[in-house]
């Protein structure tokens, strides 16, 4: 009757015990699990992940603009003169090579909570030529039907508006217009995330050699 009166005894506090290494491995595991929710919700993590979305992404297109090119060229030949005057409209495409940001473009700052990221310079595709709202006007008939005048005038033609297309977007006003539209998508690709994952970040892009704030 000894032993099991001892071993009544001694249940409670066994009970206990082991309730107590439970309440213990339970609470190790639920700080394991929150350290590795914070590591996994970390502003770099979080960045990286977003970079690594861009990079796939490869080309991002912020930008378009439709111009509209008028160019003149002329020919004389035998004393007589012949002139084709060609109105091209053309759509210029300004991207963004996402493939080459790196993770040296990205500056994040603990302290203040601010993401830099610097862009690779935009570049421009096209022009695109609206064929069918091309219009053209010629001047000197004889010559340009007793001779090739009308090829060379219109390889001329051609190519002085495809430059001058070119030409027009490279303007200031365009190009800051693309490069604002640029720093605006980018800006947001990061800070959606930032956001989803409740971290109060700012974030500010820029190309090289301008200023971040």
């Amino acid at each position: 009757m000894t032993a099991p009166s001892s071993f009544a005894r001694l249940l409670p506090r066994l009970i206990t015990l082991a309730a107590a290494a439970l309440l213990a491995l339970a609470a190790w595991w639920a700080y394991s699990a929150w350290r590795d929710w914070q590591r996994g919700y970390d502003p770099e993590t979080v960045v990286a992940a977003s970079l690594q979305g861009l990079q796939e992404q490869n080309i991002l297109v912020p930008f378009t603009a439709r111009y509209v090119a008028v160019v003149t060229s002329t020919q004389s030949r035998l004393g007589l003169e012949a002139k084709k005057t060609l109105i091209m409209p053309g759509t210029v495409r300004y991207e963004l090579d996402l493939a080459k940001l790196k993770q040296s473009d990205l500056d994040w700052d603990a302290a203040t909570g601010a993401l830099t990221v610097t862009l690779p310079p935009l570049r421009l595709a096209g022009p695109e030529i609206d064929l069918n709202a091309i219009s053209e006007f010629r001047d000197g008939t004889i010559l340009l039907t007793l001779t090739d005048a009308e090829k060379t005038l219109d390889a001329a033609n051609s190519k002085a508006a495809q430059a001058e297309l070119i030409k027009q977007a490279k303007g200031a006003t365009p190009m800051r217009l693309a490069e604002g539209a640029a720093r605006n998508a980018v800006e947001q690709s990061f800070a959606m995330p930032l956001k989803a994952a409740g971290i109060d970040a700012k974030v500010i892009a820029r190309f090289a050699g301008e200023d971040a704030s």
